[in-house]
Formats: C-alpha cells, structure tokens, sequence
C-alpha cells in the first residue's frame, strides 16, 4: 500500500486529480478540496488532473461543466491534464471511457469478484422496506442473486435482461486501509454491502468509474471529502479484485456551517441582517471576494502552517502545505474571517488595480463611472471596503447629476436646529464658492477656518455639508470628496441642502 512518508518525499511523481460531477454549480468545499489536491500536487513539483465525472446523466448540466472551469479558473488552480488542456491519460470525460468500465467489468465478473443481479427495483425497494420494519441492523441488498450460477447469469445478460454488475464484498473478517490524515481504519466487511458496479444502462457507478481511471491516470495520492470513507473499503477490495495497487489516501474535514453545526448547506443562507451568505463558488465571485483573498483563506479551512500563521503569499501556502498538518476535525466557515481578511486583500491592492477590479460592480449597478474618477476616488474608501460590491454603495453619489431625496432631518447636527444649521452651512456654502484652488488642502483649511470663526466644533460644521453633498451622513472623508466633485456640483447640492432647511424650519 502506498502510503506517505513523515517528510512528505515521494516515491514517485505525484499525480492527484479533482473529479467534479457537473450535475449542479461548484459549491465552496468542492473547491476547497481542489485547492487541497492542487496545492499538494504544487508543493511536490506534481501533476493535478481535472476528470469530468459525467456518468449520472439524468442529473448532468452543461452550464455545471463551464462553472467548474470557470471557478477553477478564478482561484488560479490550473489543471495539467484534463478538459482543453488534454494530456497522454485521457479521455478525461467519463462518459467517453464507457468501453473501459464495461471491460473491468467483465474481467471482475469473469474472475468472481463480480456477479449479475436482475433484481428489480421494485423488489429493492420491497427488501429495503422490510429490513427497516424488522429494525435489522444491515439494510441494504440481500444478495438475492450472488450464488446464482455464473453461466447461467452470463447467458441471461447476454440475451438482454436486464442487469446491473455488483461487487461480491467478502462476508467475513474486516477490510482495513491507512487514511494519510486519520490514520488506520477497519470496517467489518458484514457492514458491507454487494455495491452496484455497473448500471444496466451500461454506465459505471462512481465506485467503478473512480478506481478504473484512478489506475489508468496513475494517481498516486486520492484526496477527497470525508463522506466517502464509507465507500472505501469497498474500494480497496475492488483494488485487490483488479490485482493493482491502490494509491494513498487522505479525507478532508468536512465544511461546516458558520455556527459549526451540521455539514454547509449547498443553499444560500440569510443571516439576522437580511445578507445572503455566498455557498456557491460563482457567488462569492459576485459578492466581491478577491481570488486570492479566497486562495488565502480556503487554505486554512482545515489545514494550518503553524498554528497562528494566517496571512500567506500564494508561493508561501504552496511551499509550506504538508498533508500531515490537515486537522481531520470539522472545520467552520467563518464568512467573518474571510471579510477580514479580503479586506485585508483590499487594502494592499495599488490604487489602479483595485479601481480596474471595481469597474464591473459599479457598471452592474448602472453607474456611469468612469476608470479615472473612480481611481481618484479609490484612496478615499480603500481603507473601509471589504468586499468589492460595497463599492456602489460607497461611490454612488459621484456619478448622479442629482441626489436621491433623503430626509432633511438628517443635515441637522446634535445639539443643533434647523435654523442654526441653515447658518452654518449657507456661510459654508460661501467659503466654497470661494476657495481656491478646489482642492484637499485649501477646502479643508477654509473650512476649519470657518468653524474657529463660527465658534463652533468642527463635525458640527462638517456633517450638514457631507449630508448635503452625498445625501448621507456615512461618506468619504469629506475634503477629498469635496475636490473630485467639484466646484459646481457642491454648490448645487448644498443649495438644495439649504432649501430643504428652509422647508424644515417651517414644520419646527
């Protein structure tokens, strides 16, 4: 059994493959498990292959296919091998290896480590059905067809009727395999039951299909969810059936839901602030997560450097990810974690790129933005983003002609009126017309200046001129907002300001 060494060299060349089914869009662990297998085939001087698992053709979904490779894409994890890149191991679709799967078939059956079953699934369904309501420890197949007489089966299949190809699992002793992160694990072959091979229609089962190609791709190291342990004794005696060896294995922690309860949902889920927490890969893409923010953050959901270590390079997780630092405990998804630190990301991007990265969320909300404002306005809300589309938001304001109506009360500072602000912002309103140049330094020296004089505190003049200017009372800093506004646009808004004052004033 091949099995990794302490220090992780390799007898071998690595070979590890990520084998999506495109029967819906790539959820996060998905890619957190491509991620995995990619960064040990990096960390290795390896090979990664992407095998399209397209057997459940009831469920397949072409759009499924093209998320995969765009989602792969996205977090940088390009395949070696696989689907548009090709390689000397394919093909890498499932479905165009059916010949394959039917000839392993027939050598397991031909061997007797494989029988014919013709049992209906209605008689399945029966059998189950019974075992549940006599509360019987093992429920699954009986076996009803496994001492059939191997001629006699072979002439029945031959001649049309319908059967699927099961595997005759050993009714006694246990199957035991090394796990690379849990260890050794033993399971009473009695637990087991005769899995189906091969489906009637011809196509394999994941079961078949996964060892048949694990073996002709040369994989060494499989590295998949921890869902499927179950499955793995019945892999390993499909190995020994087949006379080859099988490659080591690792399963992944599962992902769990933020709270840490239960297995992550595939379904978006609405948290207390009405915010749709992003499962699917596409969607954090559209929420304004940075690619390598995910890279970064995905790597540590279940594997750990040293323990405190959590801001990495890309060329640092690659070079320091080691199998034997996988935790086979659960690990959370923490979605606080990742605004933290896609912000992080955010904050350490040069002004053009982040601005270049905006461009697409600001022309989805319809704004009319073009590249060199927003890249004036880039170092005013770089320190407060966390996620790419708070930047309509935060910017929307720059590219209207005229404000969205927002409530008058608000220009009104604490411990003021309407009157007295009227005040305040109508001699503002004069400053402004004045200062120059229009520009940071000048408007806030006159505007400081305007308070000493007015005798009175400086975010007290301030808030009625940002409310006044973005119709809100959270902006930008105000001084660079003012200057990439512009003279003649702060001057209409404030007068606007001014009448709704005025409008206040009567009602008080």
């Amino acid at each position: 059994m091949t099995q990794l060494p302490e220090n992780d060299s390799q007898p071998k060349a690595v070979r590890v493959r990520f084998p999506p089914s495109p029967t819906g869009l790539l959820h996060v662990g998905g890619l957190r498990s491509a991620l995995f297998n990619w960064l040990f085939a990096r960390h290795h001087g390896g090979t990664f292959i992407l095998r399209i698992e397209d057997t459940d053709r009831k469920r397949y979904e072409p759009e499924a296919l093209s998320d995969v490779l765009e989602s792969l894409r996205w977090l940088g994890l390009n395949w070696d091998e696989g689907p548009e890149v090709g390689g000397d191991y394919g093909p890498y679709f499932q479905s165009e290896r059916l010949d394959l799967y039917q000839k392993y078939a027939d050598e397991l059956v031909a061997k007797g480590a494989a029988y014919y079953c013709f049992c209906s699934p209605e008689r399945l369904v029966q059998v189950r059905e019974e075992q549940q309501r006599r509360k019987q420890e093992f429920v699954g197949y009986d076996r009803h067809c496994r001492d059939l007489d191997p001629d006699q089966s072979a002439a029945r299949a031959a001649a049309g009727e319908t059967a699927v190809v099961r595997l005759k699992m050993p009714l006694e002793g246990e199957t035991t395999f090394h796990d690379l992160i849990r260890g050794d694990i033993s399971v009473e072959n009695s637990t087991q039951d005769d899995l189906v091979l091969l489906k009637s229609d011809g196509y394999p089962t994941y079961h078949l299909a996964n060892v048949v190609d694990d073996h002709l791709m040369r994989i060494t190291h499989i590295m998949r969810a921890e869902e499927w342990i179950s499955t793995a004794p019945r892999h390993v005696q499909l190995y020994r059936a087949l006379g080859w060896e099988m490659p080591a294995i690792a399963h992944l922690p599962v992902v769990l839901d933020p709270s840490g309860k239960g297995k992550m949902s595939k379904r978006k889920k609405v948290v207390s602030d009405g915010r749709e927490l992003p499962v699917l890969v596409r969607d954090f893409q559209t929420a304004g997560y940075l690619p390598e923010a995910m890279f970064n953050f995905l790597a540590l959901v279940g594997w750990s450097y040293d323990g405190h270590t959590e801001l990495m390079t890309r060329e640092e997780i690659i070079e320091r990810f080691s199998i034997k630092h996988v935790n086979p405990a659960p690990a959370a998804f923490n979605y606080d974690k990742l605004d933290h630190m896609n912000g992080v990301y955010i904050r350490n991007l040069e002004a053009g790129d982040l601005a270049e990265r905006m461009m697409p969320f600001l022309d989805e909300a319809g704004l009319a933005a073009d590249r060199e404002t927003v890249m004036r306005i880039v170092p005013l809300i770089q320190e407060r983003m966390k996620r790419l589309d708070e930047a309509p938001s935060l910017v929307d304001f720059f590219f209207v002609e005229k404000l969205p109506d927002y409530d008058p009360t608000l220009l009104v500072p604490k411990k003021m009126d309407a009157a007295s602000t009227d005040l305040l912002l109508g001699q503002a309103r004069v400053v402004l017309q004045d200062v120059s140049p229009f520009a940071h330094d000048a408007l806030e020296a006159a505007l400081r200046g305007l308070a000493e004089t007015m005798g009175v505190k400086v975010g007290q003049l301030f808030s009625p001129i940002r409310v006044a200017v973005c119709g809100r009372t959270v902006a930008p800093p105000l001084f660079g907002t003012l200057e990439i506004l512009g003279r003649e646009r702060v001057l209409k808004r404030i007068d606007l300001g001014l009448e709704k004052l005025k409008t206040l004033e009567q009602t008080e």
